[in-house]
């Protein structure tokens, strides 16, 4: 919870003042932010990992839920009866009810960690789809490269050949001309040293996978046999 971040909407700064207090005992507490109703604006609120609804002036409680994203995990502090906690949870299916009772600001705090958790989790597991989907890009511009290694190599062997062809006829050529085949026929064997170096790297990371699919076999295998 180290870097989460919390939001406390609330008009009651006692309500405010212990949480926070609890909080800022714990070990990793999160960065906490407090907010009142009157000053309470969905799209103005900073960033946040849960929003932690207590007291907050008549009326008010509907409009501050109304006004937070579905997605948003949200625990609600404050008295409700059962059947209002039910239709709270219909709209809001992240909505966690903590009534104020003696031991609430230890039970919210648990139920907080573990929310955090979650929201760490959900974060890290996007965070995983987006680097997945960029090395499937990578992959694709690489398998690419390799189907068109044959082509490159042929178009280079030709530059290649041409180019050192007018060299063997430097007399017949401007000094001009002459230095821009120099530059044609280095910068084509400049880009075969990448061809045949990305060539390789293929190599040794096939290698690699295929290796560790062996051990990934013989371990199932030894593992099958004990069974």
């Amino acid at each position: 919870m180290r870097h989460a971040n919390v939001l406390i909407l609330t008009d009651d700064t006692e309500f405010a003042r212990l949480l926070t207090a609890c909080w800022q005992t714990e070990r990793n507490a999160p960065a906490i932010t407090v907010i009142t109703s009157e000053l309470w604006r969905e799209q103005d609120s900073p960033a946040r990992d849960l929003v932690v609804v207590g007291p907050v002036s008549e009326g008010k409680l509907t409009n501050v839920l109304r006004s937070l994203d579905p997605a948003t995990a949200v625990i609600l502090c404050v008295p409700a009866d059962t059947r209002e906690y039910g239709q709270l949870r219909t709209k809001y299916p992240r909505l966690v009810h903590i009534p104020l009772r003696e031991d609430w600001a230890q039970t919210l705090l648990l139920v907080a960690g573990e929310s955090l958790r979650r929201a760490e989790a959900v974060r890290l597991a996007r965070q995983a789809e987006r680097n997945a989907a960029k090395n499937e890009n990578h992959a694709t511009l690489g398998r690419y490269m390799l189907d068109m290694k044959h082509n490159v190599n042929n178009a280079l062997t030709s530059m290649l050949g041409n180019a050192e062809l007018l060299l063997l006829e430097p007399g017949q050529l401007s000094t001009q001309s002459l230095a821009q085949i120099k530059t044609i026929h280095s910068m084509a064997l400049r880009i075969n040293e990448v061809i045949q170096r990305f060539s390789s790297l293929a190599s040794e990371m096939q290698e690699a996978e295929n290796a560790s699919q062996r051990e990934t076999e013989e371990t199932t295998g030894t593992s099958s046999r004990r069974r």
